[in-house]
């Protein structure tokens, strides 16, 4: 039962510390020498874990209540409470100034949590985010009040990076300059955003493209690939690539839960997804039938995919590529390169552009149509992607393929 402010006011000291437990994890602790401290009780990562809330009567049970829904709110994000708390320090240390340093803590602490440009970030993004800043642009222009900065001091920071031949974290860099000035001027800490005068002033990095493999070269790697002496779950990652088009990081993080071999479908949840929007994947007879192969070997693992020095964290990110260079493909392809392959053969094969971009699950430009339906073209790709594991196949097979006896039908 939930504590009241009678209990609370009541508490007698004993010959040793108790604990007079509220709800949702919050307690009052009550130690020899009768002082009263709230604590809140949680879980992080599998670990328990304590946050100290204040000490009773400074803080009542109404405002220790708050605190823990606070605190609650911080765990539902994905963070941690107490890291959380360090952080809110070393913001407190340094806010007075106003400084670019600690507008841009937090300005990323509201990021986190969702307070502020959307919903909030995973934790793994968000540390990024964090380090990026503090390695490239805190020491350069930390220290300096953000409402003092000039389009020219930023710049040169920016270029700082650029110089490093890291082009392309310069212009994320840059953006996070920009949101993080958007966020000075509406919490009156800047009347002014330099960034959009600067659009000019870097280099633009050129964008990279995978190497892949031409249809020509598709029947001798996937050959190779059946015959791979290898880990058996490695294989089958590699072959469910080949099948469902997905991005490395979404099949490794593949969990039971996420499959549905009644409706033949895989629903990747949104967190997982580069684009941030649920992905349903219709899954070919192939594709099921590796699967069950996947989870007869990893048994009850949380992942289907696990790593095999520790089963609890997924397959590692380099354990696929290793998979192709072993195969004899060094530098001929990438994992990511077999979906390029993928593309190019289908298209060619007459299927519509949309709806095999819809199942690579790249971004769609037109945001309400993107809004619209998550499910866009599910017949189309349920069809397209049978035709596509047979004609893999008959090409592991070594039989002849044309590529029109596997054109889809006009819907």
């Amino acid at each position: 039962m939930a504590l009241t402010e009678v209990q609370v006011r009541k508490a007698k000291s004993r010959d040793r510390a108790y604990k007079l437990a509220d709800e949702k994890g919050l307690y009052l602790l009550v130690d020899a020498n009768g002082r009263r401290y709230w604590r809140f009780k949680y879980r992080y990562l599998k670990k328990e874990k304590l946050l100290a809330l204040g000490v009773y009567p400074e803080i009542g049970l109404g405002e220790a209540r708050k605190k823990r829904d606070v605190a609650r709110l911080i765990l539902d994000a994905g963070n941690d409470p107490s890291q959380e708390r360090k952080h809110e320090k070393r913001a407190k240390l340094i806010r007075a100034e106003n400084t670019f340093e600690a507008v841009a803590r937090e300005w990323h602490a509201e990021r986190r949590i969702g307070r502020w440009g959307g919903k909030p970030w995973v934790k793994g993004h968000a540390d990024r985010v964090l380090v990026s800043l503090e390695q490239n642009i805190f020491r350069e222009i930390g220290h300096r009040p953000i409402a003092e900065l000039s389009a020219a001091e930023i710049l040169h920071a920016v270029r700082v990076v650029e110089k490093r031949g890291a082009l392309e974290t310069a212009r994320r860099v840059m953006q996070r300059i920009g949101s993080i000035f958007r966020y000075a001027i509406v919490t009156k800490r800047a009347t002014y955003n330099p960034v959009p005068d600067l659009r000019e002033g870097i280099a633009t990095p050129v964008q990279k493209h995978y190497a892949s493999l031409s249809e020509k070269d598709l029947p001798d790697f996937l050959r190779r690939l059946a015959s791979y002496d290898g880990q058996a779950l490695t294989r089958i990652g590699l072959e469910l690539i080949l099948l469902t088009f997905v991005r490395t990081v979404e099949l490794r993080g593949a969990k039971m839960g996420e499959f549905d071999f009644d409706k033949a479908e895989w629903r990747i949840p949104a967190e997982r997804m580069k684009m941030k929007r649920l992905h349903i994947v219709p899954l070919s007879t192939q594709a099921i039938a590796l699967l069950r192969e996947a989870l007869s070997i990893s048994g009850d693992r949380l992942f289907v995919f696990p790593n095999q020095s520790n089963p609890a964290k997924p397959m590692s990110e380099n354990t696929l590529l290793y998979a192709v260079y072993r195969l004899g493909y060094h530098q001929r392809t990438t994992v990511h390169g077999l979906r390029a392959t993928a593309s190019t053969i289908l298209n060619e094969m007459g299927y519509r552009a949309d709806v095999i971009e819809r199942q690579l699950a790249h971004g769609e430009t037109d945001s309400v149509r993107d809004a619209y339906n998550h499910a866009e073209y599910l017949p189309e790709r349920r069809q397209m992607m049978q035709h596509w594991a047979d004609m893999l196949d008959a090409m592991t097979k070594g039989r002849k393929v044309i590529s029109d006896r596997f054109e889809a039908k006009a819907a």
